[in-house]
């Protein structure tokens, strides 16, 4: 069966350099960030632990993963979108990557409940510890993620896909039309299920949020919540906004829109994004982060010291190696 020949040509005109330069700007940016979120979370769920931590941490290890199997779509980009690599990692990382990009929306979801919540009823907020709650919700977050995006392994290993494994050798770039026939409604709910309901969530809690803050707190607690609504939506409207649209317009032309690779590429970069959601979440947060900071600022401090002092030692004794040969001579 013939391929679908409105496939994205963007993917094959030279534009794949755009591609690895964006996931290893991701790359760089967001591990670190995400690591020491990651180390400020543990820490924090060991003294004390809160249902919206929870909920975070799991978006951090989402992030992780995201990151840590970016460096295969990093290769296929520098082989100009061929895929060198054994063809089981082809729907592995496609499968992560998709799955960890809609648990995004998913988890800033449930953390839009968790402050609302917090907000709203303090009190019955308070008499109610949520943490078996929040991690139920981590786990049906995964599950609905991960179902909806198992179709990368059903696309990839549908029907005889000689054509795209062997003889172009890309991975879940090419679609037959019997493909597209079922990839395209799937998109479409993914755009609806996995994108759109969590939006609405996310937009009715934090706009309640910021009316029930306008008046009688701080201002740094209003500018703190600022922050988390504006980097929010950020991830919502900027990163997920327009790949998500590119779903819908695909599902009415039949056919994958031809500027899809480019905004799926914003999508990578809401690893980069999702800490400033950690920093600006609570103020506690915030200070446990200045002082992972400070500590690591001293750590690279006393490591430079020690390293001057043994190089200091090392020319000292090299000086003195050559003063004794030159009295010898």
């Amino acid at each position: 069966m013939a391929l679908d020949t409105s496939q994205d040509p963007s993917f094959f005109s030279g534009n794949h350099w755009l591609s690895f330069s964006v996931y290893l700007l991701a790359f760089l940016v967001g591990l670190p960030l995400n690591l020491l979120a990651l180390v400020t979370f543990v820490g924090r769920l060991q003294r004390r632990p809160v249902a919206v931590d929870v909920l975070l941490l799991n978006l951090t290890l989402s992030d992780l993963l995201m990151l840590l199997f970016l460096p295969f779509r990093m290769v296929e980009a520098a082989n100009g979108m061929r895929w060198p690599l054994p063809f089981a990692f082809c729907p592995l990382s496609g499968f992560l990557f998709f799955t960890t990009v809609y648990l995004t929306s998913l988890s800033l979801a449930a953390v839009s409940i968790e402050r609302f919540l917090s907000v709203a009823y303090p009190l019955w907020y308070k008499t109610r510890p949520r943490l078996g709650q929040a991690g139920l919700v981590c786990v049906a977050c995964w599950i609905l993620a991960g179902a909806h995006c198992s179709v990368v392994y059903f696309i990839e290993y549908s029907g005889d896909n000689a054509h795209s494994k062997s003889t172009n050798n890309t991975c879940y770039l090419e679609f037959r039309k019997d493909q597209l026939a079922i990839l395209l409604p799937v998109r479409l709910e993914l755009a609806v299920v996995l994108f759109g309901v969590p939006l609405l969530i996310t937009s009715y809690c934090y706009s309640r949020l910021l009316c029930l803050l306008s008046r009688g707190v701080s201002r740094h607690r209003q500018r703190r919540v600022a922050g988390l609504v504006a980097a929010t939506l950020l991830n919502f409207l900027v990163l997920f906004g327009p790949y998500n649209a590119s779903h819908v317009v695909g599902y009415v032309q039949n056919q994958s829109p031809m500027w899809r690779s480019y905004v799926l590429l914003l999508s990578t970069l809401n690893s980069c994004v999702d800490p400033l959601v950690y920093y600006f979440s609570s103020s506690g947060f915030q200070t446990d982060v200045r002082e992972q900071l400070k500590r690591l600022v001293e750590a690279w401090g006393l490591w430079r010291q020690t390293n001057s002092e043994k190089l200091e030692e090392t020319m000292e004794r090299d000086r003195k190696v050559q003063e004794q040969g030159s009295l010898g001579v």
